[in-house]
């Protein structure tokens, strides 16, 4: 696919008409120097594969941040009609409900200068990092069966976090209709040892200050002042999750075939959202939803702890708290205009993150006024950005935006352009200290291996569909 192929909307959003089987046409939000990269990657291709599913709405659509992904493309938005339209793991990702939560500090960045190192070896010690890493929570399946139906409440009734944490989590922290019965053993053995924990990949767990404000309003909405000590984590629902989705793909594929869905690509294999296979899916996903909350609120009490030992202050004089939590890789039901109507639909956000408009309801009542957080972290060497949602984003995406850099190079690649180098060195002279579970690590997740995440929100921001607020620099992080 090239550029000629792209029918121009405006400076930040490009259409691929109906072709084919496409029910409806894909359309690319981006800035016209951010395309090549997006062309030379088949993501187009797979927002194009996605137009073919029954019952979608508008359109299929693609953030900035789109990259190669399994069926959907990463940073995919679509939504379907209840009756007509379809739900897919595809759509959502093996890591359900992976996600995003800020926390902001009374501290200023001057105050915690020359204990970075000590503050950082003390997070990686108090949260488990790793591929299979183990957490200090341990639960039965019984007490599993409790984690997925409570979320993020029950990790504060036993004393993970205080109740006031729970008011700035997307949903509260939990989403009703999951249904425990329709998770596997195998599911609930992964997960009854990995509550608290990280995991690995481009999860990490940030420390890092305001640098920069663009909307003084929203900022003091949410609590942001310059140079203030920030904590971002960026984790999902781990192996629990994982499994959810592996075992509902086998599921998923005999039920397209039972009922006469076409598909462009296996990979996007579904089912209808009324069905029985479609339901159980769903039931299973939103315990994987309330797990990955649960599992967030965990550590964002370890972090606080943290914090107190490595800097012998009082909790109250550090003061870290919960500014939003936001989901990425999750279908929810939700009411949209559609054709000048209200209509309940199910949009699948896949790498792609809710941004409602100011007056929703659905967001804390302390930032109705601004609209919702929506969080955008970058890479471990430059920076992340915090936005607000926007009418635009209502009318245009369904309520949504981005949710990242997303990768510029593979792995493979990311590592042999690390080669003969050493990564936490090169981060350390430029003030940021960094801890990996390997060295494997730190050079798979190189700043260079992410798209320059600037660019994907200044491509939101043109588009309309979330506004900057604020700009958060790194000083220290812990990876998986």
């Amino acid at each position: 696919m090239t550029s000629r192929d792209l029918k121009k909307i405006n400076d930040a959003l490009w259409e691929i008409p109906r072709q084919g089987g496409m029910r409806v046409p894909a359309r690319i939000y981006a800035t016209e120097k951010m395309l090549p990269a997006i062309l030379s990657d088949k993501a187009p291709e797979q927002a194009m594969n996605v137009a073919h599913l029954p019952g979608i709405i508008n359109y299929s659509l693609a953030m900035p941040d789109m990259h190669w992904g399994y069926g959907f493309p990463i940073g995919g938005v679509a939504a379907f009609d209840l009756q007509d339209g379809i739900i897919s793991p595809g759509g959502v990702g093996y890591d359900i409900n992976c996600g995003v939560r800020l926390m902001a500090s009374n501290l200023k960045r001057q105050q915690i200068t020359g204990k970075m190192q000590e503050l950082v070896t003390e997070l990686f010690n108090s949260v488990p990092t790793g591929v299979g890493a183990g957490g200090r929570l341990t639960v039965s399946k019984a007490e599993l069966k409790k984690v997925v139906r409570q979320g993020a409440h029950w990790a504060v009734a036993r004393g993970y976090g205080s109740e006031s944490d729970l008011e700035y989590i997307e949903e509260s922290g939990c989403v009703d209709g999951c249904d425990p019965a329709a998770v596997s053993a195998h599911a609930y053995a992964r997960g009854s040892k990995q509550l608290g924990t990280l995991g690995s990949g481009n999860h990490f767990l940030e420390v890092g200050y305001v640098a920069e404000i663009y909307n003084p309003k929203a900022a003091s909405a949410l609590g942001l002042f310059l140079d203030q000590i920030t904590v971002i984590i960026h984790c999902g629902s781990r192996g629990f999750g994982y499994q959810v989705c592996d075992d509902s793909l086998g599921i998923m594929d005999k039920a397209g075939r039972k009922y006469g869905i076409s598909l462009p690509d296996r990979q996007l294999a579904c089912a209808p959202i009324s069905s029985p296979e479609g339901q159980q899916y769903l039931g299973a996903m939103r315990c994987a939803i309330n797990y990955a909350f649960a599992n967030r609120q965990a550590i964002a009490h370890f972090t606080r702890m943290a914090f107190e030992r490595a800097l012998a202050m009082p909790p109250a004089e550090i003061g870290l708290r919960t500014v939003y939590e936001v989901a990425h890789n999750i279908a929810k039901f939700e009411t949209h205009l559609v054709n000048g109507e209200r209509k309940k639909v199910c949009v699948h956000r896949k790498g792609a993150t809710r941004a409602f408009a100011p007056g929703s309801n659905e967001i804390p009542a302390a930032y109705r006024e601004v609209g919702q957080p929506v969080l955008i972290p970058g890479d471990m060497g430059r920076y992340s950005y915090v936005l607000v949602g926007t009418e635009q984003a209502m009318q245009d995406t369904f309520g949504s935006t981005c949710h990242g850099a997303g990768r510029a190079l593979s792995r493979t690649k990311a590592k042999k352009q690390a080669r003969g180098r050493n990564i936490g060195r090169e981060l350390q002279d430029r003030g940021i200290y960094v801890i990996g579970k390997s060295r494997r690590t730190l050079d798979e997740e190189i700043p260079e291996a992410y798209k320059d995440v600037s660019h994907v929100v200044d491509a939101c921001a043109r588009a309309g569909i979330s506004r900057k607020v604020a700009q958060l620099r790194p000083l220290g992080c812990i990876k998986g």
